[in-house]
């Protein structure tokens, strides 16, 4: 695969500098190497996930100068990269300043290779080698991105899709003596002494990572370890760079005076008394929303909902209502995660959200609690809430992917105690409302629906295996399955998701159709609990019927007795006779359709331990749409009446 011409002299020059050369994986029997092309491999001896960080290089490839910019690129907010490196969330990076941006690094099951997930969507002119060469400065490659994306044509990219980039990384094992690895990318002139000099470890630390010192390969990444825990301690090649960030320019005055300096003592008193207004006024509504935090917390807590957790919660027993939790665990939370949550998140106004909906109006009811509001022209979607929200902030600001609702704001009633957490409008609405209505289940075709399931793996494969400690949604069905404009879906509803693994709960909640059995019967929660509502949902898909009917059957059980059962050369049969009539009127690859059952059969199995991990169940699906690609049929994409388009 050649590199595109690039017809701009200043990208020419860019690519001078930064592109790499495309260099061939050839088999070796040294585990200590550079990446290959598609990165470093995964290891027994090592712990995964676990945090990880990349040394990246502010103001190239068109990205912005901000530390929130940087975030985006990397799914991180602009406190975790502020915070890795020790600087204001209002600073500024000088171009070509060293960052440490903070990964979470993985080794998904059947990946060969460990990596941090990276969500980009396409632009005009877009390809893999220039992304992977350009704005993320050769901490991928694009070998490695057309490996996990499977389903994606490179050569025949849209405007407009969305690309998971492996950023290279590794998790230390015990011999590395480091608190975490960087992924580092060679620049002309580097040599392992030098690199080591920049980050106070010895050369020979690179040489146990690395292998010995690549000769003829400029770019090439490597691992270099951290003796000490960011950013408590910075490497001298970030630390003495950090001075040359400045603070963000401050807001204009609302005095055309304000900017003058005057000699006279009442020009200086009245400065000093403007700016200790403002100071003032930031820091009493920082208090008061902290308040209505803290006072939600601690009325919460009453309800005494005890959970032993094997991890995700520090010495494993967290209860909430406890005299330890009230007296200091939740309020040093929120004091440290309140200004987290004021940088990423808008902090929207009461008087707003009534605006928006005017005044919560039920013609702006979209479903249950949340109401479609339209605030300064852009259209939002506002969950109302009457109980404390603290859980799903703490679980939302820390993923970024699109294929999970994107969480825009919130706000605090400080009269009432309401929460109001403030969503990404999802044009198309509900899975389960297209599935159900037979006009929408005719125009919603098997192309469609497989790609939707698709996503949903996505999604959860991402917090399954990217966040941690782990996420566990615990509340996967239709209803909390929305579908935008292209109708990809989203998974939305974190307000139920747990933190941790192989937790153990006394409080059951779920819907009937959708829990699986060792949760119902023990407390279990664990990522596996997701896989098996998962399963459910693909049933949906397939049949175009509820997770449970009018008399509370499940619908696995049906699917148990009719079609799962049975010699597998007669599945076909049995899907074709099962499946939904809207689907059977069309032309409709029965493969493809007993691929998915056969995968659903596997998520719903009886003992957790033997039901797949969502990165095998996104690789059988993102199969089964490749041996779909060349049936006649299309996907479909939504207008903004509501009509359905072949794409």
């Amino acid at each position: 695969m050649r590199p595109p011409a690039l017809r701009l002299s200043a990208l020419l020059l860019f690519l001078c500098l930064y592109a790499a050369p495309a260099r061939s994986q050839n088999a070796t029997t040294v585990t200590a190497a550079p990446a290959s092309v598609e990165g470093f491999n995964c290891s027994v001896n090592r712990t995964y996930p676990c945090q990880a960080y990349a040394l990246y290089r502010a103001g190239f490839a068109g990205v912005p100068l901000n530390l929130a910019a940087i975030g985006d690129l990397f799914a991180a907010s602009r406190f975790m990269v502020a915070h890795a490196n020790n600087l204001s969330t209002a600073a500024a990076p000088a171009t070509g300043q060293p960052l440490l941006v903070p990964l979470q690094c993985g080794c998904p099951s059947g990946s060969p290779n460990s990596y941090a997930p990276m969500q980009y969507q396409i632009a005009s002119g877009d390809t893999y080698w220039i992304i992977s060469t350009t704005k993320l400065q050769n901490l991928t490659q694009y070998q490695a991105v057309e490996r996990v994306n499977p389903t994606l044509v490179p050569t025949n990219l849209d405007v407009g899709t969305m690309v998971t980039f492996p950023i290279f990384c590794q998790c230390p094992a015990a011999a590395d003596n480091a608190t975490a690895l960087v992924t580092y990318v060679m620049q002309p002139g580097d040599t392992y002494s030098t690199i080591a000099a920049a980050f106070s470890v010895d050369a020979q630390s690179l040489v146990s990572l690395n292998g010995p010192e690549p000769r003829t390969q400029q770019f090439a990444e490597i691992l270099v370890p951290l003796r000490r825990q960011v950013p408590g301690w910075l490497p001298p090649i970030v630390l003495r760079n950090n001075a040359s960030a400045t603070p963000a320019a401050p807001p204009p005055s609302a005095s055309p005076n304000a900017t003058v300096v005057r000699n006279d003592r009442n020009g200086v008193v009245t400065g000093l008394a403007v700016g200790l207004g403002v100071v003032g006024a930031l820091w009493l509504l920082q208090m008061l929303l902290l308040a209505c935090l803290c006072r939600r917390l601690r009325a919460n807590g009453r309800r005494g909902d005890a959970v032993l957790s094997g991890d995700g919660v520090e010495g494993g027993v967290f209860a909430k209502g406890s005299s330890a939790a009230a007296a200091g665990g939740g309020e040093r939370f929120l004091v440290s995660d309140m200004s987290e949550w004021l940088d990423k998140y808008r902090v929207f106004t009461v008087e707003e959200l009534e605006r928006g909906t005017g005044g919560f109006d039920d013609a702006h009811l979209v479903n249950g609690s949340v109401y479609k509001a339209n605030i300064d022209g852009l259209v939002f979607a506002v969950k109302k809430m009457k109980w404390d929200a603290c859980e799903e902030l703490k679980i939302l600001q820390k993923v970024n992917h699109s294929n999970l609702v994107k969480l825009e704001g919130f706000c605090i009633d400080s009269a009432t105690g309401d929460c109001y957490l403030v969503y990404e409008y999802v044009e198309n609405g509900s899975l389960d409302l297209w599935l159900l209505d037979r006009d929408h289940a005719r125009r919603l075709n098997w192309r469609a629906r497989l790609h939707i399931a698709l996503d949903l793996a996505h999604g959860l494969q991402y917090i399954h295996e990217h966040t941690w400690p782990r996420v566990v949604h615990k509340d996967m069905k239709s209803s909390n399955v929305l579908l935008d404009a292209r109708m990809r879906a989203k998974i939305a509803n974190f307000g139920l998701a747990k933190t941790g693994h192989n937790a153990i709960t006394t409080h059951i909640v779920g819907t009937q159709g959708y829990i699986a059995p060792e949760y119902l019967a023990d407390g279990l929660v664990t990522t596996k609990i997701d896989v098996f509502a998962y399963g459910v949902v693909l049933l949906e898909l397939v049949s175009g019927r509820e997770a449970a009917d009018e008399s509370g059957e499940p619908l696995w059980a049906d699917a148990e007795d009719r079609v799962f059962r049975g010699r597998d050369e007669r599945l076909e049969a049995r899907v074709a006779a099962w499946m939904d009539p809207a689907l059977a009127e069309q032309t409709c690859p029965l493969g493809s359709v007993a691929t998915v059952v056969s995968v659903a059969r596997a998520c719903l199995h009886k003992d957790p331990s033997k039901r797949p991990s969502m990165v095998d169940v996104a690789y059988t699906l993102s199969k089964a749409d490749e041996h779909f690609a060349d049936y006649s049929g299309e996907s479909v994409s939504v207008d903004g009446s509501g009509e359905i388009a072949a794409r």
